[in-house]
């Protein structure tokens, strides 16, 4: 049996959890998830403010850990390793994880595990459902969307990337353009479904095309054109730019996916196979409800993590972190955090990809 306590810092969560494993290729079992999520720090302000979340954690981070080890029924010593993000994500926030790992693991005499925040999204069905590898990956959150093929742990090839603003990033700053709150996606999800998706014809970019990368800076563009037009907006003018909004992604979503399906039939296996959604805009229900049709018509089994899980969390880490332990894999003290730490370190760089954000 294994046991690993994760910490996760890199933006506005502040999250310790404990996870275990009984057996080998075995689901996981989260004995603890505790997350301290600091929206109303930063809603006054629309986003996430980098030096306001990095005091949150370091104000927060020992109770939070704590608590975990609480809820678990716990101490330090039933712990076999330490998992700590220590990247991609805002700088300040990694920091203050990474040092109260090290510190942890220092005074306990613990092994540390530095594990990518991209990894934990990646591998979370792998502690729910105990799915195997190989598989297909749609990344979608606040700072990245990719789609990538897990082959096995630490072995991630990016098939696709946007070239602009993350989906994430596209919801939030939607929502700010039509003066909804914070966070953003939830806020305009509710919006369209009580709106008109086919009032405003809006761009589906990069539809159609073979490579499999995205595109969402010329939609966002597009919406704040039609507001701009309308102004002053009412109710339903903003519900029905938020279900066109929603459409438009929705259906340039599907695009993408199919495709790479196709290529995942050309290049992989034929036959049932798997498709993977993570990250926080994995909780939008249309995108899900989407998702689950286009696999049911292609042969794939959508794996669609529990909504908690989607947004930014300890488990996944905890858990991205036994997994690396029980291969004898683990860090280096002088291990440092990284604002940028791709999964795929072999994939081409776009120009105007991978440009610093929330996690960037």
């Amino acid at each position: 049996m294994t046991v690993i306590l994760g910490i996760e810092t890199s933006c506005d969560e502040t999250a310790a959890a404990v996870v275990r494993r009984t057996a080998p290729d075995a689901p996981g079992e989260i004995l603890a998830s505790t997350v301290y999520s600091q929206i109303e720090d930063h809603a006054a302000f629309g986003g996430v403010v980098p030096e306001i979340a990095a005091r949150a954690h370091v104000e927060g981070l020992d109770a939070i850990v704590a608590r975990a080890l609480a809820e678990a029924g716990l101490g330090f010593g039933d712990i076999d390793a330490v998992a700590v993000t220590a990247g991609p994500g805002l700088i300040g926030g990694l920091l203050v994880g990474v040092m109260t790992a090290k510190a942890i693991a220092t005074a306990r005499g613990l092994p540390l595990v530095a594990v990518n925040h991209l990894e934990g999204h990646a591998l979370t069905p792998r502690l729910t459902d105990g799915l195997a590898f190989p598989y297909l990956l749609l990344l979608v959150s606040g700072g990245h969307t990719q789609i990538l093929m897990v082959n096995d742990l630490g072995d991630y090839r990016r098939w696709g990337t946007t070239i602009d603003d993350a989906l994430g990033e596209a919801f939030d700053k939607t929502a700010k353009l039509l003066g909804l709150p914070y966070p953003g996606g939830p806020a305009v999800e509710r919006e369209a479904a009580g709106g008109d998706a086919k009032r405003f014809a809006l761009p589906r970019p990069m539809k159609g095309e073979d490579r499999l990368d995205f595109s969402f800076s010329g939609l966002k563009t597009a919406v704040r054109r039609e507001a701009t037009r309308l102004a002053p907006l009412g109710d339903q003018d903003v519900a029905d730019l938020c279900a066109s909004f929603q459409a438009a992604v929705t259906d340039t979503l599907r695009d993408r996916v199919e495709r790479a399906f196709a290529r995942y039939r050309d290049e992989v296996a034929d036959g049932p196979a798997d498709l993977v959604v993570a990250g926080g805009v994995a909780a939008n229900s249309a995108i899900r409800a989407m998702l689950g049709d286009v696999c049911t018509r292609n042969d794939f089994t959508l794996h669609a993590p529990p909504l908690n899980l989607c947004s930014d969390n300890a488990a996944m880490i905890a858990w991205a972190g036994l997994e690396h332990f029980e291969r004898g894999e683990t860090s280096d003290m002088e291990i440092a955090p990284r604002s940028r730490w791709p999964l795929d370190p072999f994939a081409e760089t776009l120009i105007g990809a991978g440009k610093r954000g929330a996690k960037a």
